[in-house]
């Protein structure tokens, strides 16, 4: 099983104890011995090998820090957390994500959700089952003071009256239970008036705003049912908003494709238009469509990530810096031991709700059948399937237990694994690999801020 990770970024030479967390800045005579024992070289080898290269001073000082380091569980250590480790207890469920629509005023290309709708007929929610899931919630929540609920889609904004009122009875019947519901909200933003926007505010509904970056591939993606360019009424949109809340609580969040292959530009240009939270996802998708990726793209994709880096350091040097949402990596191994060997809890703590009032592991399973767990007036039936998603962990994913990235991926999304491998357990490697690159990344900004701050 992996013990270290080694990369070098720019000028700098890291090493990832990844059983405990530790991150080491090293020097070359460092990194070369590290190496040697990596590769399982006898200590005395590994020593004359070295005498080539470094004085004996050199070498016996770095033999007596890596030995240090090793006996205060820093450098190569045992996975002791997660020996043997067996999922307990019976999940209280977290977080629901509200598809009050299944329509949508849009009609992006890529969409998982068929337009909207999910591969079913265009309907919303009603508030009857609106208000059957925030019970549902507080219920199935068990002693858990903290819930939330995302409102999704399709649109959500298509049926904003019934949004009104979920927020409003869910408060309410939250303070009765006890208990607080955090609400959030995805929106493409088209329908983003005063009105919704004094609602979200008066709230403080955190809400994900959706844009692909530049208008030519904001447009060429994410187009009316028309045929449309959306781009200049949502930033119009956009722009207020933030403004209102003060550039808090939100997060502009678009996808790249095979087409914007350079999406570090995308990125840097909503820098540069005034929004400081920003998150691009890479589309997944089957390979016969043509935004796909192909393995052949991995190399440019992990040199624009490697561009984007750069940019995002640089600007933040300049006093003009934004926060990337895939950049915000604790190293400080903050998540609790489920949480970084499960990942975001689908299937179990985290349920996507349909119009109808059916229950699926998330918005990405939504509308195929095999995946839908019960309803709202049964509750979760389907209880094999969502122990499955409960033990869809790290340590049930082959290819997860001798990867260095475990503990910070935590074996990635349960939705792109299924749907790239018919599988759970096995992922989906290209995306691993970005997500690696994305980690090197992130760890690589906290050192350069720590030594340029010290």
């Amino acid at each position: 099983m992996t013990l270290i990770h080694k990369f070098i970024f720019e000028d700098l030479r890291i090493v990832v104890d990844v059983n405990s967390g530790s991150i080491h800045l090293v020097d070359q005579v460092t990194w070369d011995y590290l190496t040697g024992l990596e590769e399982g070289n006898d200590e005395q080898q590994l020593v004359q090998s070295l005498a080539k290269k470094y004085s004996q001073e050199e070498i016996s000082e770095v033999q007596e820090e890596v030995a240090a380091l090793m006996v205060e569980g820093s450098l190569f250590s045992r996975d002791t957390e997660g020996q043997g480790y067996r999922v307990t207890g019976q999940p209280v469920v977290k977080a629901l994500c509200l598809h009050v629509s299944h329509d949508c005023n849009l009609n992006c290309t890529y969409c998982f959700a068929g337009a909207g709708h999910f591969g079913g007929r265009r309907q919303h929610m009603s508030l009857e089952v609106g208000k059957k899931a925030v019970d549902f919630l507080l219920s199935a929540s068990g002693p858990r003071t903290n819930c939330e609920i995302d409102f999704f889609g399709g649109e959500p904004l298509l049926n904003f009256p019934v949004v009104v009122e979920l927020v409003r009875y869910g408060k309410t019947q939250a303070q009765k239970a006890g208990k607080r519901i955090k609400f959030t909200m995805t929106t493409n933003g088209v329908l983003l008036t005063k009105e919704v926007e004094d609602f979200l505010n008066s709230h403080q509904m955190s809400v994900v705003l959706s844009i692909d970056g530049r208008p030519e591939v904001n447009d060429a993606m994410r187009p009316t049912r028309g045929g449309e360019g959306t781009y200049n009424r949502i930033m119009t949109n956009f722009k207020r908003f933030c403004a209102s809340r003060d550039h808090q609580n939100y997060y502009l969040r678009g996808t790249f494709t095979r087409k914007n292959l350079d999406f570090s530009q995308d990125v840097l240009h909503l820098a540069e238009a005034g929004f400081p939270l920003l998150s691009v996802e890479p589309v997944v998708a089957p390979e016969e469509e043509e935004y796909a990726f192909r393995q052949e793209d991995l190399p440019r994709l992990l040199a624009e990530y490697h561009s984007l880096t750069r940019a995002y350091y640089e600007r933040k040097q300049q006093g003009t810096g934004f926060e990337f949402f895939h950049f915000n990596l604790d190293l400080n191994r903050g998540p609790c031991l489920p949480k970084r060997l499960s990942g975001c809890g689908a299937g179990y703590e985290y349920l996507a709700v349909t119009p109808e009032g059916d229950l699926y592991p998330c918005h990405q399973f939504v509308g195929q059948r095999e995946f839908c767990l019960g309803n709202l007036d049964e509750g979760v039936v389907n209880h094999g399937l969502a122990c499955s998603f409960q033990e869809a962990h790290i340590y049930n994913k082959p290819d997860c237990r001798s990867c260095w990235a475990r503990f910070y991926c935590s074996g990635g999304c349960h939705a792109n694994n299924y749907h790239s491998h018919g599988s759970l357990e096995n992922v989906y490697q290209l995306g691993c690999e970005l997500a690696k690159k994305r980690i090197e990344c992130a760890i690589y900004l906290q050192v350069k801020q720590a030594i340029t701050t010290t």
